[in-house]
């Protein structure tokens, strides 16, 4: 009788115990970066992500702040396997440089990235990979992002997956490269330091529960890991309606031509996909908005996560029934050499008409609209003190939507910031030769609604010495965020610059490099959301609070909302015959 060989099954317990364990050190890696990091757009926003894929380059366990990343990495990394496909390329030791916004995971040049291949007993079984935000990576102008770019060799360094070390070995003329090119070698090289760092802790972790599993085992949980996330968004994905949706929308402009440009989505859901179709979108434009495939792809999967199962740890598993088709060459899938610095400024249209679209049909997890923008400053020039450069570039923070049941957040990260930060007062005027003067709640009084928009913010930089400059992108500053059945259109994003003499200039969506000089102040104004149902049925004494809390005038409370109070009391007169 012959006998056959069967391999043992793995109990269900141990899977879990692996997977848990991958996930785990996605988050190690996470803040081991944070904490060896040298710039606040890193250490204080968190600016970056960090995680594994297997062997394939595909993504195990993401810990990230900026949820635009989510995909990347798997690209990055499929990116360097296609590059070194030959039987010795790749090596144990050897790490990756990776910022190439056409192919390799890429956003724009500031988000670098770097891969690792893991070993175990000379067998490549996954890859250790990270992104991160340089302050500076060069370009014609401090920051490396421009509104009025128009090609992209204007925007910095690009790094087509090049070898930073080999077997261990630095590649010193890489790095002698990129600190004869940078405004900040100190930050930029400092970060990458601790992006090595980060990379080595994944290496190390993951070769310790092969140690411990077996690899036979590790390898198991991996594929766990992934189908147990496809499993998980077939389920939620039955429960969703099921049918075509579309939605239209319209990008400001581009930094150089007036716009506006016409975005579209054709949505379909069926039992098992979950189709995007923005083909017919406009093609890719002048400025330095336009978003590559890797980008638009991270875009959608994040709002496929918040509508199938937002709790959900992230790999690719989860996607495998998500489709995003796009017209190479559009606004959404730029090809080389198109200028991408202000990327977001089309990428989150790619999440925000999947959003429009299914907001109707599934209120229960949809809001009305947001600010739509990541409403970047940069501001560079001299420290008052010290006389030496600095550079500030931050995001801003905005009004989310009203909800079905709530009124909505103020003072939050578009979307795709995800969790992310801002730099502290404190840090921000230290480090810089700018001081905070003003940091409030834009109460224009917008998003009016059965549950009111949230508010966006004010915020002010005042120059502390001449020949400083500011950059900024605040895109969705002429189109209205949009309100939900019913509710009011919210307000938009826009800055100006206050003059020392007084004279103001402005309000701008874009400007790039605004000269400014001792005691010019840069205002940031962002945007409220979208309200969520008619006005007219909020409750009267949430109106009276909102008066008094200064969300909105007496004069809104008797336009918007129908509700008549005395100015000086604020007590109830009576309301407007639209109310009744």
């Amino acid at each position: 009788m012959t006998k056959h060989l069967v391999t043992p099954k793995i109990d269900p317990f141990t899977l879990d115990i692996v997977k848990d364990s991958l996930v785990a050190i996605g988050e190690e890696m996470f803040y081991a970066l944070a904490r060896t990091s040298m710039s606040p757009i890193i250490y204080e926003v968190l600016d970056y992500a960090s995680g594994l894929t297997d062997s394939k380059g595909q993504l195990l366990t993401q810990g990230n702040g900026v949820t635009g990343f989510i995909g990347m990495l798997s690209f990055m990394v499929k990116e360097t396997i296609s590059r070194y496909n030959k039987d010795g390329d790749l090596k144990p030791g050897d790490i990756f440089l990776i910022n190439d916004p056409y192919g390799g995971g890429g956003s724009h040049l500031c988000d670098v990235g770097l891969v690792m291949p893991i070993f175990y007993e000379g067998e490549l079984v996954a890859f250790s990979a990270n992104k991160a935000h340089w302050t500076e990576v060069g370009g014609k102008d401090a920051g490396s992002m421009s509104t009025n770019s128009t090609e992209i060799y204007q925007e910095g360094l690009q790094f087509p997956c090049v070898k930073l070390y080999d077997e261990g070995k630095l590649n010193q003329a890489v790095v002698d490269i990129i600190a004869a090119n940078v405004r900040f070698p100190e930050l930029s090289l400092g970060d990458m330091w601790a992006q090595v760092a980060a990379l080595k802790t994944g290496d190390r972790r993951f070769q310790e529960i092969c140690k411990k599993y077996g690899k036979d085992v590790v390898k198991n949980s991996i594929d766990h890991l992934l189908d147990h996330g496809e499993q998980l968004s077939l389920k939620a994905l039955k429960q969703l309606p099921k049918g075509t949706f579309e939605a239209v929308d319209y990008i400001d402009d581009d930094g150089i031509d007036e716009g506006p440009f016409r975005v579209q989505l054709k949505l379909t859901i069926t039992d098992d996909e979950f189709i995007c179709d923005f083909r017919g979108s406009h093609p890719q434009v002048s400025g330095s908005i336009n978003s590559t495939l890797t980008g638009m792809v991270s875009s959608v999967r994040t709002i496929f996560l918040a509508i199938t199962n937002p709790s959900q740890d992230v790999n690719d598993g989860a996607f495998r029934p998500l489709k995003v088709l796009t017209d190479k060459g559009s606004i959404f899938n730029a090809a080389r050499p198109a200028p991408v610095s202000m990327y977001w400024e089309s990428m989150l249209f790619g999440c925000d008409l999947v959003w429009k679209a299914l907001a109707p049909v599934i209120p229960n997890r949809l809001t009305a609209g947001h600010l739509l923008s990541v409403c970047v400053a940069i501001v560079s020039g001299k420290h008052p003190e010290t006389d030496e450069p600095f550079l500030i570039v931050e995001p801003s923070v905005g009004g989310w939507g009203a909800a079905i049941d709530r009124d909505g957040d103020s003072a939050q990260f578009c979307i795709l910031d995800g969790e992310t930060f801002n730099i502290p007062v404190e840090v921000c005027e230290t480090r810089n030769g700018v001081l905070v003067d003003e940091y409030s709640l834009n109460t224009d009084g917008a998003g009016a609604g059965t549950f009111r928009g949230g508010q966006g913010v004010i915020r002010s930089y005042r120059a502390l010495t001449d020949n400083q400059a500011f950059t900024g992108s605040f895109g969705r500053h002429k189109f209205n965020v949009w309100g939900a059945d019913g509710g009011k259109d919210g307000s938009t994003n826009k800055f100006e610059i206050v003059k020392s003499n007084g004279e103001i200039g402005g309000p701008y969506g874009k400007y790039n490099q605004y000269p400014l000089q001792k005691n010019d102040v840069v205002r940031l104004i962002t945007a409220t959301g979208g309200g969520y149902g008619s006005p007219f049925s909020r409750p009267i004494e949430k109106v009276v609070m909102d008066v008094k809390n200064e969300y909105i005038t007496v004069e809104q409370a008797k336009d918007d909302y129908g509700v008549i109070l005395d100015p000086n009391t604020l007590g109830v007169l009576g309301v407007t015959k639209e109310r009744l």
